[in-house]
């Protein structure tokens, strides 16, 4: 319904209010009377004690009646208006008359009022027709699917849009050749899955994997989240399930995407929402659909999750989402061409080397890529430039790492010193240890919420195993910043906190769960229980004793006692390297990892003063 239909009900609304507020005031002012008898009006008013204290004759030949007691009374007699004998009748007995013109409604008046009525109800008839029928009314459609629909089009999202995720890439490509040429598999005798799971951290690219195969089939595309199935009013999920599949086979070939199905796919009967909530009706009638529709149709449905141990069996049985596609976190090539692609058609420096930035952001995703390029193209709007430098992806960088400088902050000097001599504690136990990853950046440059500075260490090679060296080099460096502090100071102070909270956490996961504990060989202590409804870890079942808890606290402290000695020593053998470092640190409030090294190793170091002299130290 337009909103000029809708004007003109308001209109009609209005005038119909306007003429029943009229007609109530002038034209029914009998409607609280009772109809008299003219012989029980003359009996009345011949009694000893009348009970009528006024009389209204109106020139109509109506007469009104008030008694005493407030009731009102109505006569038709038009002969009294000329009996002036029983007028002064009424007069000599007290009672009060008057006279009054009547004011009747007209013929025409009545036929408006009814002509309104009328047109009215015509109105308010098809507002609810087309209510009830009509797609686009809110208040009858929420039992309609809330895809998005993306149709084929120039500007579609292909596979050439996509980087770093190459297997995940040939997986779906066996989808795209089934939606543009169905006939090829079914000759062969071929099935291909109903349903596609993409599994991942988030981030990691799954929606764009999802419109890319979309986009490379040309084929229509819809888009939902799982947790628009599931309100407030029982059964509405179920609805709008149906209605999407509805749509998907009157629109097949086409690809039905669901994105966060954990939201309704979680295990049913399980956690806090009872036996059979609203979201398990959803979950019902959506295993339904997925078992109704037939492949040869051309519907491909594909969901993305990143928590696939928390979905129901069902859902992951064959016939509906049986395969999946795992999408990982990118290597340093991927994100090297994740990097290019965002790099399209944006001005950059010659400067700007992109192998560079992708081994920097070691563990980034695509979202984080993609925010990087666009906190550089931010940060060099700010400063005025029409192109991005080195300097601008560098600062993004640390901003998202550690975050925004917060050079306003002000820190005493004697703070200012504990806090390089920490930051070098880091950097220098972590450069001297041979499994640690290299120091790329020691910062004394305030940044985020609490860092009062950071050490940044960037891995050589992405990692996809770590060894008991390797995890007894990194306790060891966290340690640093610490023993830096003790050595220097004799004193200790908080800001070592997350240092300790890590080692500690690193040390127990090594006794309890990596069985790298020399005196308990190869065990696993505990064991994680894990919330489904919740979807995260909420307690650690201990399945050994109070004497093997004790031993496993006895080893922790072991493992990081030894660690802490460690560092310390490395402190002491280069204390006058440390006065150095820090002198510098606290000049230039930066140092690079290359710097770092190569003063280390005894060789000279640049330092560029305020003043703009240089000077080797």
């Amino acid at each position: 319904m337009n909103r000029g239909i809708g004007s003109i009900i308001v209109g009609l609304l209005i005038i119909l209010s306007i003429f029943w507020v009229f007609e109530g005031l002038f034209f029914n002012t009998n409607s609280s009377t009772i109809k008299m008898r003219y012989s029980d009006f003359v009996k009345r008013l011949e009694a000893e004690s009348t009970d009528i204290a006024e009389v209204v004759i109106k020139d109509d030949g109506n007469i009104e009646l008030k008694t005493n007691y407030g009731k009102r009374y109505t006569v038709y007699a038009p002969w009294v208006k000329y009996d002036m004998d029983l007028i002064n009748k009424m007069v000599g007995k007290g009672i009060i008359v008057n006279g009054e013109k009547s004011m009747d409604s007209s013929f025409w008046v009545n036929i408006v009022g009814n002509l309104l009525f009328f047109i009215l109800m015509l109105f308010m008839f098809g507002f609810l027709i087309r209510g009830l029928g009509g797609r686009n009314n809110q208040a009858f459609s929420f039992t309609k699917s809330r895809a998005e629909k993306v149709v084929p089009g120039k500007k579609r999202v292909t596979f050439k849009d996509v980087a770093g995720v190459d297997e995940a890439v040939e997986e779906l490509q066996e989808i795209v050749d089934f939606l543009k040429n169905p006939g090829k598999f079914n000759k062969i005798g071929a099935r291909m899955p109903k349903g596609v799971l993409l599994v991942g951290p988030p981030g990691t690219g799954k929606t764009l994997l999802a419109r890319a195969v979309a986009g490379e089939a040309n084929v229509p595309f819809f888009h939902i989240s799982g947790s628009d199935f599931v309100e407030l009013f029982v059964g509405v999920g179920a609805a709008r399930v149906r209605d999407l599949f509805n749509q998907a086979k009157s629109n097949a070939p086409c690809i039905v995407f669901i994105d966060e199905i954990d939201a309704v796919g979680r295990h049913r009967g399980a956690g806090l929402g009872g036996g059979h909530d609203e979201r398990e009706q959803t979950l019902n009638q959506l295993l339904v659909e997925m078992d109704g529709f037939d492949v040869k149709e051309g519907i491909v449905v594909m969901a993305a999750t990143n928590r696939p141990d928390i979905l129901d069996p069902a859902l992951l049985r064959p016939g509906r989402f049986d395969k999946k596609v795992v999408v990982d976190p990118p290597d340093v090539k991927g994100r090297e061409e994740i990097l290019k692609i965002h790099l399209r058609g944006k001005p950059i420096s010659d400067d700007v080397d992109v192998k560079v930035l992708a081994k920097r952001t070691t563990g980034f995703v695509g979202a984080d890529l993609e925010n990087l390029v666009n906190e550089a193209a931010l940060l060099a709007a700010r400063n005025g430039r029409t192109k991005m430098v080195m300097s601008d992806f560098e600062e993004a960088i640390d901003r998202i790492i550690a975050g925004p400088a917060r050079k306003s902050r002000l820190i005493s000097g004697k703070q200012k010193e504990i806090v390089a001599y920490h930051e070098l504690g880091h950097a220098i136990v972590g450069t001297e240890l041979p499994n640690s990853d290299p120091v790329h950046k020691v910062s004394i440059i305030p940044r985020g919420y609490k860092a009062l500075g950071y050490t940044l260490h960037l891995p050589a090679e992405d990692k996809y195993l770590i060894s008991k060296n390797e995890l007894m080099d990194n306790i060891t460096a966290l340690l640093g910043g610490r023993a830096a502090e003790e050595i220097v100071f004799h004193d200790i102070t908080s800001g070592a906190a997350n240092d300790i909270e890590r080692a500690t956490e690193i040390a127990r996961k090594m006794v309890c769960e990596l069985g790298m504990s020399d005196n308990f060989g190869p065990l696993a202590w505990g064991k994680t229980e894990q919330e489904v409804f919740l979807g995260k870890e909420i307690t650690r079942m201990r399945n050994y004793s109070e004497e093997v808890a004790k031993m496993i606290d006895s080893e922790v402290q072991n493992i990081v006692n030894t660690c802490y000695n460690k560092a310390k020593d490395i402190l002491n053998k280069h204390r006058e390297k440390l006065d150095e470092l820090a002198k510098l640190l606290l000049e230039r409030e930066e140092i690079s990892g290359e710097e770092l090294r190569k003063l280390l190793k005894g060789d000279g170091v640049v330092v560029e003063r305020n003043s703009g002299d240089e000077q080797d130290s």
